[in-house]
C-alpha cells in the first residue's frame, strides 16, 4: 500500500505535525508515504515528490510551515472570492492523474483549506481517492470545532497585544492591531479576549467608529487613558467595504490595512495619538503550540485509518474533544462565523469590552 500527502494554500503551524501522523501511522500499517512538493502542483509530470520514512520526520513537529511547501496559486486554485469556485481543467486533471496511477499511489491526503478541500472535492468526484485534513488559522470551517494553527494564531495575537499595552500606557496611546480573518473573526475575538483588548472589532459585527470614539473618550474620564483596539483584517468599514491591497494571482482578493483606516480615522474623532501595527504573517510563522501539535497528529492519523477503512471523500473532523471524520461536500463551502449574540460575545462585552455596536 501506498499514500500521498500534500499541503496546498496557506502555510501555518502544525502542518508538520499532519505530516507526522501520516508517517507514523502508515509506518505501523507497513505502508509507503509519498509526500508532493508544493500542493496539487507536485502531481504535475514528471512530478515533484518526495519518499517520506518515519526517520525524515524526526524533530519536525516542532517546525512551523511545512516541510512539503504548499502554494495558493497555479493550476488548481479552486477559489475566486467567497462564493466563487473555479473548476480545475479536465486536461490538468487528467495530466495529474497519470502521476497518481504512475506511482500507484492507493489514497491522497490533502491538507489544506476551504478552497484545497473544494479541489480535492472535485477530484474525488472525478474518481480520485481523496482524503481531506482541515487547515485554516481562521478556524471557520463548520465541519470541525477547532482546526489546527488556530491556536498558535491566537497566541501571536496574545503576545502582540501584552507587549503593545506597555508603550499604549507610557504614550497614553491608542494602538490598532490588524489580525487576519477573512470572513470569520474568532482570531481577533479569541486574541482580543486574551490579551486584554478594549476594543474588537470582527467582520460579523457592523461596528460604528464613532461610538469606538465614544468608548474612548469614557474610558480617558475614568483614568484609563490608553485603549487597545483589535481588527480583523476581514472587518468592514460603516460603507460596507473591505480594505484591500490589490488582487492575488490565484484569483482572490487580498486583504490588508484595515488597521490603518481606522487608527486614523480614530485619531480624528478622538485628537489621540493613535498608532496602528499589522501582524500579518507573524500568525501563520513560528513554533506550533502544543495544541496544534496533538491536533496536527491526531488529524494524520485518523487520516491514514480512513485509508485503511476505504473511506475516501471524508475530511477529518474534530468535535467535543473527539476526532472522526464527515464527508467533504458536508464541509466546504460552509463557514462557520461569529454569532453576535453567542456566548463568546457576550462574555466580551460582560468583562466592558466594545465591539463597535
Amino acid at each position: 500500500m501506498r499514500i500521498g500527502i500534500l499541503n496546498s494554500g496557506g502555510d501555518c503551524p502544525g502542518l508538520n505535525a499532519v505530516i507526522h501522523g501520516v508517517v507514523g501511522a502508515a509506518a505501523k500499517l507497513g505502508w509507503e508515504v509519498v509526500g508532493f512538493r508544493d500542493g496539487f502542483e507536485g502531481l504535475l509530470p514528471p512530478g515533484d515528490y518526495m519518499m517520506l520514512e518515519p526517520s525524515d520526520t524526526i524533530g519536525i513537529l516542532k517546525l512551523g510551515g511545512t516541510i512539503l511547501g504548499t502554494t495558493n496559486k497555479g493550476h488548481f486554485a479552486a477559489k475566486l472570492g467567497k462564493g466563487d469556485i473555479a473548476e480545475v481543467p479536465a486536461d490538468i486533471v487528467a495530466k495529474a492523474k497519470r502521476t497518481l496511477d504512475q506511482l500507484e499511489i492507493r489514497a491522497l491526503v490533502v491538507v489544506g483549506g476551504d478552497g484545497s478541500l473544494t479541489t480535492g472535492l472535485q477530484l474525488y468526484r472525478e474518481g480520485w481517492p481523496i482524503i481531506g485534513v482541515p487547515k485554516t488559522i481562521d478556524n471557520d470551517l463548520q465541519a470541525t470545532a477547532m482546526t489546527f494553527g488556530f491556536d498558535s494564531a491566537v497566541s501571536t495575537v496574545v503576545d502582540g497585544l501584552d507587549r503593545l499595552h506597555t508603550t499604549a500606557e507610557s504614550h497614553k496611546r491608542v494602538m490598532v492591531l490588524e489580525v487576519m480573518g477573512r470572513h470569520a473573526g474568532w482570531i481577533a475575538l479569541w486574541g482580543g479576549i486574551a490579551g486584554g483588548a478594549n476594543v474588537i472589532l470582527l467582520p460579523e459585527i457592523p461596528f460604528d467608529l464613532a461610538k469606538v470614539a465614544e468608548f474612548i473618550r469614557q474610558r480617558d474620564a475614568t483614568g484609563a487613558h490608553s485603549t487597545l483596539v483589535v481588527v480583523a483584517e476581514g472587518a468592514c468599514l460603516p460603507d460596507g467595504d473591505m480594505v484591500t491591497v490589490d488582487s492575488n494571482e490565484g484569483g482572490q482578493v487580498r486583504l490588508g490595512g484595515i488597521g490603518d483606516v481606522v487608527a486614523h480615522r480614530l485619531e480624528e474623532l478622538t485628537g489621540k495619538d493613535t498608532r496602528a501595527c499589522t501582524l500579518g504573517h507573524l500568525q501563520r510563522g513560528g513554533a506550533p503550540t502544543a495544541l496544534d501539535r496533538i491536533l496536527g497528529t491526531r488529524f494524520g492519523v485518523m487520516a491514514v485509518k480512513l485509508a485503511e477503512e476505504g473511506r475516501f471523500g471524508r475530511m477529518v473532523s474534530y468535535q467535543a474533544y473527539h476526532v472522526d471524520s464527515v464527508p467533504i461536500e458536508e464541509a466546504v463551502n460552509k463557514l462557520r462565523v461569529v454569532e453576535a449574540d453567542g456566548e463568546m460575545v457576550a462574555a466580551a462585552k460582560a468583562i466592558g469590552i466594545s465591539l463597535g455596536d
